[in-house]
């Protein structure tokens, strides 16, 4: 890559050195007639002389001897730090007595991904993945959440008054969010359910696949964990009326099925604490209008800022 301020790119600093070496144009002509200084002539005539046409390209300004570089004793040490204790360059910075970007510039030599690129449990690199069409998987979870009491939950009403309003007797208890989730465009369906029973769990799942397929998608596969709903014959049977293929999570590997697990995140986030509400039937009112701004209007970072519908299927409506 050339320097932004170079004066030439490799191929005015050839057609310099030809004119000197080939045309017999002396440093001064050849300087006056390109703006560049003589001695600019000079290096890449020489360059040009020594190592031809290749010498024209920028080299690295990295020096050739490096003696305060940190001993591969330490660097062996900051590795094996990260590796075990699984700790990013200001605290591996502490452990091993060097300066945090040092830290920082020995894991970049050895090829070590960052913390948020790695899976919290092994410290492996996160493998990602995308189907290729919509429809191809679809995956499926269920989030509890708690509901708000009438009157307002601990947002509202203070964390003594909120812990009293928790029994159900007050309106408190839980409910579910039911989502299906396709892979390739992250369009999202979600009901608020009462309970996660297989029956509850088969229903949502028909109801989903009539919702995609109104938008153009036909669910060819379900990825789900290992909840007992899922396992029962009841799942099963419903998969197979809708020829969808069930498929299942590894045992204890939540992050199989994590691009349904971040939507409930953003979801919380976005919708379910986003404000204090006053009531669970306030919060489920403004739940539709989140999810129509998921789908057709918010930007989405996981499919390059695009909206969810923007990839489906003879979707409209969509803006940002």
């Amino acid at each position: 890559m050339v320097h932004r301020n170079a004066s030439l790119t490799p191929t005015g600093r050839l057609r310099l050195a030809l004119c000197v070496v080939e045309q017999g144009w002396s440093l001064r002509r050849a300087a006056e007639r390109f703006q560049v200084s003589h001695t600019t002539v000079a290096r890449w005539v020489g360059r040009y002389r020594q190592h031809g046409p290749a010498g024209m390209n920028d080299r690295s300004s990295r020096p050739h001897h490096s003696p305060n570089r940190t001993s591969p004793e330490v660097e062996a040490l900051v590795v094996m730090l990260r590796q075990e204790h699984k700790i990013g360059p200001v605290r591996l910075s502490v452990r091993a007595g060097v300066a945090p970007s040092t830290a920082h510039a020995i894991l970049r030599r050895h090829g070590v991904p960052v913390l948020a690129a790695c899976d919290r449990a092994t410290g492996e690199p996160i493998r990602r993945y995308e189907r290729a069409t919509p429809g191809e998987l679809v995956h499926v979870d269920v989030k509890k959440l708690g509901r708000i009491p009438d009157g307002g939950g601990h947002k509202v009403l203070g964390r003594a008054q909120g812990r009293a309003n928790q029994v159900r007797t007050a309106g408190g208890g839980y409910l579910c969010l039911h989502t299906a989730l396709d892979d390739h465009s992250r369009l999202a369906y979600t009901e608020i359910l009462p309970d996660e029973k297989a029956a509850t769990c088969a229903a949502f799942l028909r109801r989903a696949h009539a919702w995609f397929a109104s938008h153009g998608i036909t669910i060819e596969r379900v990825l789900t964990d290992n909840a007992w709903a899922y396992r029962k014959t009841t799942w099963h049977t419903t998969c197979t009326d809708l020829h969808i293929t069930p498929r299942f999570t590894r045992p204890w590997r939540p992050q199989t099925n994590g691009k349904v697990e971040r939507f409930h995140r953003t979801l919380l986030d976005e919708w379910a604490y986003h404000q204090p509400y006053t009531s669970e039937t306030q919060r489920q009112a403004a739940f539709p209008d989140w999810l129509d701004w998921y789908n057709y209007h918010r930007p989405h970072t996981g499919v390059g800022g695009n909206t969810p519908a923007s990839r489906g299927t003879n979707l409209t409506e969509q803006h940002i």
